[in-house]
């Protein structure tokens, strides 16, 4: 069983193609600290070359990465950071369940300031905004920490996670928990969408959807 804090799950650069963030930024929140704390936790690899990046630390990028996407400057960010840790009393205070609550308003009224009223796009107030990035998230019953997270990238016809239980860190279909590569290196291959979604029970349409997401901007 991979241990969500202390066990290495995905290398930065991994992590870095699967959240869709730019390396260099992934780099400064490693190396960056909030509230006495990373604002991404690493490990320490028991040999060079293995994954640095526990599962914690992906849904941690995560977050941050929403943070990003509303158009927030790195103090901002930090001071969010800052705020939702102190109040909830964790360095891993980003990724808590309690952030689906009142970790939200903390975002708002504490973290962001009063200045960001509406999302980037001028239409929804920042508080729905943050609140439907953090549904990619997903708490266990009576954990306070997460166990997936889901890849917004993908199809929602068809979600894909990252779930430290089960693909070792590489995306896998949220229904059979195959990993996308399986579907993906098939379809390259030149097997027919039909073919792939009889071997893994699934819709044609649905393996259409994924392949085409997956390959696409690789081409």
């Amino acid at each position: 069983m991979i241990d969500r804090f202390t066990d290495g799950l995905l290398t930065p650069a991994e992590t870095s193609s699967y959240l869709q963030i730019p390396h260099s930024t992934l780099h400064s929140w490693l190396t960056g600290k909030a509230a006495g704390a990373p604002l991404v936790h690493r490990v320490v690899p028991a040999r060079a070359g293995q994954p640095t990046v526990p599962f914690v630390a992906v849904a941690e990028a995560y977050v941050l990465r929403s943070l990003r996407d509303l158009g927030l400057r790195m103090s901002e960010i930090r001071k969010a950071a800052e705020a939702v840790r102190a109040a909830f009393d964790t360095p891993y205070g980003l990724v808590s369940k309690r952030i689906a609550t009142d970790g939200v308003d903390i975002f708002v009224e504490r973290g962001l300031g009063s200045d960001l009223r509406r999302a980037r796009d001028g239409q929804a107030p920042v508080h729905e905004v943050v609140a439907g990035c953090l549904r990619y998230l997903a708490w266990d019953a009576g954990d306070d920490f997460p166990s997936s997270l889901q890849l917004r990238q993908y199809p929602d016809a068809v979600p894909v996670v990252i779930d430290p239980r089960f693909g070792h860190g590489l995306p896998v279909i949220e229904a059979n928990r195959v990993p996308v590569k399986a579907l993906t290196d098939l379809w390259e291959a030149g097997e027919s969408v039909e073919g792939i979604a009889y071997e893994y029970e699934m819709e044609p349409e649905q393996v259409d959807a994924l392949c085409r997401t997956v390959v696409r901007p690789a081409a």
